[in-house]
């Protein structure tokens, strides 16, 4: 999307349209004075929480600058903070804190009265309640109007409490999915060919073999837990390599002749050699997999979850790693219940599991999609076109 500069896109417009705007202090209200028209509002301000890392985050404030958005810059997160500064001074503003931590987020959003517009996130930093509730509040000149996520996710967000306070959430899905089904494939070929455990004897000198010769792809059943962007993208990398696919869905998909569609949750789960988690972090999916669910695997069968934690309980799936005798033997698991600085998981310390720091969709393709998807779709609700945006939350 380029930003047209006949609409001032990132201008707050003055008055409520009922979508996305607030009475705005700000705005062009005042009197026109003779000859002259009113006073352009001034720009929509965006705080970036976590910007794309590395080169990239040139790229992802160039774009929201260019489409005439105010944009302050968290450094907290970013690598080389002194070229940051130097690169952008005068054209962005900065600041510097942990997003995670609620009570400098309410802090720095709000600071000196003047709020925020929009707020973006890549890493899911979590918006609840509270921090909408600041960040709405009655005579701050910018109140929140928008929540940005560079991703597919939203449960980090009250989506509740952001329709309550007016505040629509947009996101990117499918920016990622080429990136995570190659994280998946990967962590199938791990597990299936045991290379974790060969590369760490190997590190020790010992010349192992395996106890009984692996199985090739082509005679494994992949079992696919949610078939959308991912789920699909997966299904095709798996099909070529010679494995038959089998899927069940939350909502009735399109035709696919590389999915064969099981009849049930239960069903693909005794029937397929691998099952692959692809599907959002609701009140319907929290706990769908739990100690009953991993009960009914075939014998040797391996879970992946690079989608959310809260789907699988972890506790349940730490126990069946545990016990010879469960059917499940081995599970890579790339999302958690309790990430970042509340990183913590029961599956600490398991050989068989390949655990990794929610790293399936971070390929530098999918990345760049996510923060310039995420820009223009800020940039548009904040001009009052929603038009084709993708919008979890709308403003009642």
């Amino acid at each position: 999307m380029t930003p047209d500069p006949t609409v001032g896109v990132g201008r707050r417009p003055a008055g409520r349209d009922g979508w996305a705007h607030r009475d705005d202090p700000l705005g062009s209200s005042d009197p026109a004075q003779p000859g002259h028209g009113p006073a352009p509002a001034p720009p929509a301000r965006v705080l970036l929480l976590d910007a794309a890392p590395g080169d990239l985050l040139d790229h992802e404030l160039a774009r929201l600058l260019g489409h005439g958005l105010a944009v302050t810059l968290n450094l907290r997160r970013v690598t080389d903070k002194a070229a940051a500064r130097a690169a952008w001074q005068g054209k962005a503003e900065f600041t510097d804190f942990d997003p995670f931590d609620e009570a400098a987020l309410i802090t720095e959003t709000l600071r000196d009265g003047a709020g925020h517009d929009a707020v973006k996130s890549r890493a899911g930093v979590p918006l609840r309640a509270a921090f909408l509730a600041a960040a709405t509040a009655p005579g701050i000149a910018a109140p929140l109007r928008v929540i940005g996520r560079a991703g597919a996710g939203t449960d980090h967000v009250d989506l509740p409490a952001a329709a309550r306070h007016g505040v629509a959430v947009t996101h990117t899905p499918g920016s990622n999915a080429e990136a995570v089904a190659e994280f998946a494939l990967a962590q199938l070929l791990a597990l299936t060919r045991d290379l974790t455990a060969y590369n760490e004897a190997a590190h020790k000198g010992a010349w192992r073999t395996p106890a009984a010769p692996a199985r090739e792809l082509s005679e494994l059943t992949l079992g696919l837990i949610g078939v959308g962007r991912i789920g699909r993208a997966l299904a095709r990398r798996a099909t070529a390599l010679g494995m038959a696919v089998q899927g069940v869905s939350r909502r009735p998909a399109r035709p696919d002749e590389q999915v064969r569609r099981a009849a049930s949750l239960g069903e693909l789960l005794g029937s397929s050699d691998v099952v692959s988690l692809h599907l959002p972090l609701t009140p319907h999916t929290r706990g769908l997999i739990g100690g009953a669910e991993l009960a009914r695997m075939r014998p040797g069968a391996i879970l992946l979850n690079t989608a959310r934690g809260g789907i699988v309980d972890e506790q349940a799936l730490a126990d069946a790693l545990r016990d010879p005798a469960h059917p499940l033997a081995a599970a890579a698991v790339d999302t958690f219940a309790h990430e970042h600085a509340a990183f913590a998981s029961p599956l600490f310390g398991l050989p068989n599991a390949l655990l990794s720091p929610h790293v399936a969709g971070m390929s530098r393709t999918a990345m760049a999609t996510a923060a310039a998807g995420c820009a223009d779709h800020m940039a548009a609700l904040l001009a009052g076109r929603p038009e084709g945006v993708p919008v979890v939350t709308r403003p009642s």
